[in-house]
């Protein structure tokens, strides 16, 4: 059983779409990640809706490029959570895919992150905030992880500090 299921609409959005897997794995939040498309591949789509959910699925994440129907296309076979990632791979440099992403009818929302890599770890922090409403594990490492980025940040900025004063 996972916790979240990330599809992409191609093999080659890999690349783009791991720093999704690496924020989940690091929170311990269990999940799947696999390739489904909208339009090459409906009934399998359709098929690991129904699976995983069924299964347990809270939060499904889809990532696509181009004309990006995979999250609208989750969408409208779940009532769970569907995080879209727009992904470039088109001479519009993902604005297609980021307007077919955000533009859902209503009733069947897909909550839209930032493009690629951005918007993969994006997506893996908000399906951690959703599973974190009802899991005070998880919240207290979500906590946690967002105090080392602070921590981080106040770092680096007295070492940048101290090395131009």
């Amino acid at each position: 059983m996972a916790d979240v299921v990330i599809m992409m609409g191609s093999k080659s959005d890999e690349e783009k779409v791991f720093p999704c897997v690496e924020v989940l794995k690091s929170l311990g939040i269990s999940y799947i990640f696999t390739v489904s498309s909208a339009h090459r591949t409906p009934e399998r789509t359709e098929a690991i809706v129904r699976e995983e959910e069924s299964c347990g699925a809270k939060v499904f994440i889809c990532a696509a490029g181009m004309a990006a129907h995979l999250a609208g296309a989750v969408a409208a076979r779940t009532s769970r959570p569907v995080i879209g990632i727009p992904v470039s791979g088109s001479s519009l440099g993902g604005m297609d895919a980021l307007l077919a992403t955000v533009q859902m009818p209503p009733g069947f929302p897909v909550a839209t992150v930032a493009l690629d890599k951005a918007g993969a770890r994006n997506a893996a922090w908000l399906a951690a905030q959703i599973l974190a409403l009802a899991d005070r594990d998880l919240y207290a490492r979500l906590e946690a992880a967002r105090a080392k980025m602070r921590t981080d940040v106040e770092k680096a900025g007295a070492e940048i500090s101290a090395k131009y004063s």
